[in-house]
């Protein structure tokens, strides 16, 4: 069995709209990659919100719970990817 990294996203600074970027190559997340974690899902953790980044050469896994407890309207983000 594989064991897969886990990275933290990170909140965009100075962005109008809030953005989460992949905590291991700074890329931005898109949203129709975020999404809810329910505990159903294969990813081990507590994350309840996992993006994937798309970049070419990442495709890292991130937990998205402590960038989206400093935005205003988490469910915002979340809402709209999932």
């Amino acid at each position: 069995m594989t064991h897969q990294t886990h990275y933290q996203a990170q909140l965009a600074q100075s962005s109008v709209n809030p953005s989460l970027l992949c905590g291991h190559c700074n890329s931005i997340l898109s949203p129709s990659k975020i999404f809810r974690n329910p505990g159903d899902r294969d990813f081990d953790g507590s994350c309840a919100v996992i993006g994937l980044c798309s970049a070419d050469d990442c495709g890292s896994v991130n937990c998205c719970d402590d960038a989206l407890s400093r935005v205003d309207n988490p469910s915002r983000i979340v809402d709209l990817a999932s």
